[in-house]
């Protein structure tokens, strides 16, 4: 096992100091400063952070990027605080979306009346694709 560097001095010269927490501690012999090695937790990809902003600032709900993604949706929630991510704003209409690998979406597009008043949003989602719609609204 590798001795790991003093957070305050960077010194990798330390000795074990005991056990804290389950977790082993360690004393820097350069600076006398006691310190525990850093928790190992499970990393999520910054891919699937960066695509539950996305889905958050189109509309989709916590709970429908957690069943898309397959990130915890109290996870899309601090992400969205954390990086000040601001709610859209609430309208009438609510985007309605479909999941489709390339050939679905390659025929979606051929058809002209699927880019009529609707506003659409393709984004990748894997080896798949995830199309958002929103009807417009017209004036009467």
């Amino acid at each position: 096992m590798t001795t790991p560097a003093c957070p305050k001095c960077d010194s990798k010269e330390a000795t074990k100091s005991g056990v804290v927490n389950e977790r082993q501690r360690f004393r820097c012999k350069s600076c006398g400063y006691h310190y525990t090695v850093a928790k190992v937790g499970r990393e999520v990809n910054p891919y699937y952070v960066v695509k539950a902003l996305q889905l958050y600032i189109e509309g989709v709900s916590y709970r429908e990027i957690e069943r898309l993604l397959g990130v915890s949706h109290v996870s899309v929630m601090n992400w969205v605080k954390k990086y000040g991510v601001k709610a859209p704003r609430q309208t009438e209409y609510h985007p309605t979306y479909k999941i489709l690998n390339q050939k679905e979406l390659a025929e979606f597009f051929q058809k002209p009346e699927n880019l009529k008043s609707a506003g659409l949003v393709v984004t990748e989602l894997g080896d798949k694709y995830m199309m958002i719609r929103w009807e417009r609204f017209r004036a009467a």
